[in-house]
């Protein structure tokens, strides 16, 4: 099975903390040239050092904020004039929770903008070197939410579904090109986003935070929550050349816990 990524150029984006950070790390490993985007310049510069380097590969960041779609329309626009393109990690942080009949117009706006229309900036940027190098993998980190809506994520579940659609109609158009479009569907995954959840939810109830830790991972068949590295080998296989007739798909990578087939 050929895992190499060597010679490839990747661009993580969130790729400071969790998810994000953990599919860099093992894209490196696998000989990936690694571009992280995010909007904390020093966590970017701190996160870049955490990347393996010993088939030389050259490691660089791009400082971007996702809730500003034509800044980061010209950051990416400045960096594909330049650089070629193997691999697109579509990966940003959830909105707020809350029951979808008390979500605002403008938190559907804001997600939409941050989500789709970002992935779709950076889409659009990189698929020209794809098509040059004959040689793309575009894969969009979401939710199980596309399977099965959850509670109390409204505005997360409305979006989420908007991109994994997305993603099939680009699946179904890039195909062609052997380039692939592959959505990845994390559960439970202990990061810094499922604590604040927790603790939301706890304070809401009224309850303490380990019943509620330990109630979330009763929905869960393995009865534990994911390591963000469990998500990102899941990634970094569909990276791969041995995933080059995977595509379309909407993987989840939860324990077992979405009630679909």
């Amino acid at each position: 099975m050929n895992l190499s990524l060597e010679g490839k150029n990747a661009i993580v984006c969130g790729s400071t903390q969790g998810i994000g950070l953990a599919i860099a790390e093992e894209l490196a490993l696998l000989g990936a040239n690694c571009t992280l985007v995010a909007r904390n310049e020093d966590a970017l510069k701190a996160a870049v050092l955490k990347l393996d380097t010993q088939l030389r590969q050259q490691h660089r960041y791009l400082v971007a904020d996702f809730s500003k779609p034509d800044e980061l329309k010209d950051v990416i626009g400045q960096y594909a004039a330049k650089h070629s393109t193997h691999i697109l990690i579509n990966n940003t942080g959830g909105p707020a929770a809350g029951p979808v009949t008390e979500a605002t117009e403008e938190a559907f706006i804001n997600t939409f903008n941050q989500h789709l229309i970002c992935n779709h900036i950076l889409a659009k940027a990189v698929i020209p070197s794809m098509k040059k190098e004959g040689y793309g993998r575009i894969i969009n980190i979401i939710s199980t939410s596309v399977k099965i809506p959850l509670k109390n994520l409204g505005v997360s579940n409305t979006i989420r579904g908007a991109v994994a659609s997305w993603a099939k109609t680009m699946a179904n158009e890039l195909g062609q090109f052997n380039i692939t479009v592959n959505n990845v569907l994390p559960g439970f995954t202990a990061t810094q986003r499922l604590t604040t959840l927790i603790d939301n939810i706890a304070k809401k109830g009224n309850t303490l935070v380990d019943i509620v830790e330990q109630n979330m991972k009763e929905e869960v068949p393995m009865k534990r929550f994911a390591d963000a590295g469990e998500v990102a080998a899941v990634a970094a296989f569909l990276a791969s050349p041995a995933a080059s007739y995977v595509n379309g798909t909407s993987i989840p990578v939860d324990g077992g816990r979405t009630g679909s087939i």
